[in-house]
């Protein structure tokens, strides 16, 4: 096994959405720390000057790019594909791409894009790469999905929201799925550490999204007067993945949340997955 110069075994970290505020300041982070870290995102640009900006020699060897847009299905499984041939483990998994769409969007492939990059592109990873992940000695998963939704926000009968599509709604029904796709990758690991996990409070970022000139003025206007710059929001996942606890949790910030429990959720979860399957 690999060791970096301070002795410590290399990790293996995949970061989604690693390009750009939380998911750059962890991909800096484990870079520095020595580890080998795949960034999966969509300017190169941006990670070339991550790379760049990190220390230490050897970045070259430890730093992968991977172009997708993860609103897509097949970019979603060739991602997961290339993970497979080219990493026979994976130690951490971090689930942070993000795009805000106050609106539905149709994308070339007929789905609803937001479904697709918050839910399904997740499914994908976790379902795909849980051979990697189980070789790892402590594997986890930090997905950044807001937990405590409600047990009920799930609409089973039009999971993309072709009929009554709002923002809220459809957050909403992301968040909740994320938490089932725990209990599906726990299942099926148990030695597996399964985290959805929100910053305690707003972030300065780009904020990447197609949303109104409202919304854009908000964040923006929030984010410097109350937002935490993304390395010290990071903090809390990197202690998480550093010392993982097999299992589910959720978080916001540092501080354990309770996990959503509803009376159907392994059925719930079961049923998530046979949809999602029957329409990859």
């Amino acid at each position: 096994m690999f060791r970096n110069s301070g002795g410590r075994a290399v990790r293996t970290i995949v970061i989604t959405g690693g390009t750009d505020g939380m998911g750059a300041a962890l991909a800096r982070h484990y870079l520095e720390a020595g580890d080998r870290v795949v960034v999966v995102g969509r300017s190169r640009v941006k990670f070339d000057a991550l790379v760049t900006g990190a220390a230490g020699g050897d970045l070259a060897a430890r730093a992968e790019f991977v172009a997708a847009d993860l609103s897509s299905v097949a970019e979603s499984r060739r991602v997961v594909e290339h993970l497979r041939a080219g990493y026979e483990r994976i130690d951490a998994l971090v689930l942070a791409a993000s795009f805000v769409r106050q609106r539905r969007h149709t994308t070339a492939e007929g789905r609803e894009a937001s479904w697709v990059l918050f839910f399904v592109s997740k499914f994908v990873f976790v379902t795909g790469l849980a051979a990697q992940l189980g070789a790892a000695d402590r594997p986890v998963i930090v997905n950044t999905a807001v937990p405590g939704a409600r047990a009920d926000a799930i609409d089973f009968d039009d999971l993309e929201m072709t009929e009554g599509f709002t923002f809220a709604r459809s957050n909403a029904q992301q968040r909740r799925a994320n938490e089932l796709l725990g209990i599906l990758a726990t299942d099926a690991n148990p030695g597996l550490a399964y985290v959805t996990w929100g910053p305690a409070r707003i972030v300065r970022s780009s904020f990447a999204g197609d949303v109104g000139t409202a919304m854009k003025v908000g964040a923006a206007v929030l984010g410097k007067l109350l937002g935490q710059r993304p390395d010290a929001a990071v903090r809390p996942i990197i202690g998480i993945i550093d010392a993982p606890s097999p299992g589910r949790a959720a978080f916001r910030g540092a501080k354990r949340r309770p996990l959503t429990i509803g009376g159907h959720d392994e059925k719930d979860a079961a049923r998530l997955a046979a949809a999602v399957e029957n329409g990859l």
